[in-house]
């Protein structure tokens, strides 16, 4: 079974703060989407930025996070912007 720090983007600290909201495998972060991981760690970590979810969604993808088109990181700031403001 993989680890989630073998994706791109999923560093040490990201990996066990995906594991302390409860995912703990690739697939279940496929599975619970970028968004809702991102939601489950901002309610455990208040420093969760714009970066960490773009990071989520890259590993989802298989890519660096700075790779995403354009119109997803449009997508990934106008959901940020509603759940930071």
């Amino acid at each position: 079974m993989s680890k989630l720090s073998d994706l791109p983007n999923i560093g040490k600290k990201l990996e066990e703060q995906l594991n302390e909201v409860g995912i703990e495998t690739i697939e279940q972060l496929k599975e619970v989407g970028s968004k809702q991981a991102w939601l489950n760690i901002r309610a455990i970590d208040s420093s969760a930025c714009i970066n960490r979810l773009c990071a989520l969604e890259g590993a989802i993808r298989g890519i660096r996070w700075h790779s995403l088109s354009e119109e997803v990181k449009r997508d990934l700031k106008a959901f940020y912007n509603t759940v930071t403001i």
